[in-house]
């Protein structure tokens, strides 16, 4: 496990590197074999591996990893952008269940999170995140987003906003029965919902006002 994780490592923060390697790997089979096969993944291979292969690896961590937990002591901007947005380096001081520190790190490119999402959502500085780890090669590392604190409160922003939107429905038109309704469901779907635990004000205020709507 430790050389599965090292390699993905690799791969994943070296996507330069690992670019040239698949290429004469796969072409080197080619060159051997002569199977179109092999020729084919000369061209696709290492394209894949920019696009796939934090992906590949955050499966891989959350799947066999164990849990630790880690904190981002330095976010800096680096002179890359992606999609016009600028790529920050983070440096990450990881802390393993027998008390052992490791100091790592990842850029918003090469960072492996679970669950995997089109969106790149990475935890703040000097705040705590949940992670896993393959013992022996702690420097590898996927982040547990909603597991996190950071991940936790955006999953309840999210679920706000949908009370809110059916809150706004219902006091433009009051005498919308639907929009009542539906109001009413949006608040009980928050309420029941255990990601929301960690909002006490909101669940007060939502048990409340479901209250005067019944």
């Amino acid at each position: 496990m430790q050389t599965i994780s090292a390699v993905l490592y690799f791969l994943s923060h070296h996507p330069g590197w690992s670019f040239l390697l698949l290429v004469l790997f796969f072409g080197a089979l080619y060159a051997v074999t002569k199977k179109l096969i092999f020729g084919i993944l000369t061209l696709l291979m290492p394209i894949a591996n920019i696009f796939l292969a934090h992906m590949l690896n955050a499966w891989f961590l959350n799947a066999y990893g164990v849990k630790g937990t880690g904190i981002v002591t330095l976010i800096s901007e680096t002179s890359s952008t992606l999609n016009d947005n600028p790529i920050y380096d983070y440096d990450v001081l990881v802390k393993t269940p027998d008390g052992e520190d490791v100091l790592t790190g990842f850029s918003t490119m090469s960072a492996a999170i679970y669950p995997v999402r089109n969106a790149i959502l990475l935890p703040p500085t000097n705040e705590a995140f949940v992670l896993k780890y393959i013992p022996g090669y702690e420097k590898n590392i996927v982040v547990l987003s909603d597991e996190s604190a950071y991940g936790l409160a955006r999953i309840v922003h999210e679920n706000k906003q949908l009370v809110e939107k059916a809150r706004i429905q219902f006091e433009a038109s009051r005498n919308n029965g639907r929009f009542k309704e539906e109001y009413k469901q949006a608040l009980k779907t928050f309420i029941a919902d255990p990601d929301n635990l960690s909002d006490d004000m909101a669940l007060r205020e939502y048990r409340e006002v479901l209250h005067s709507l019944e």
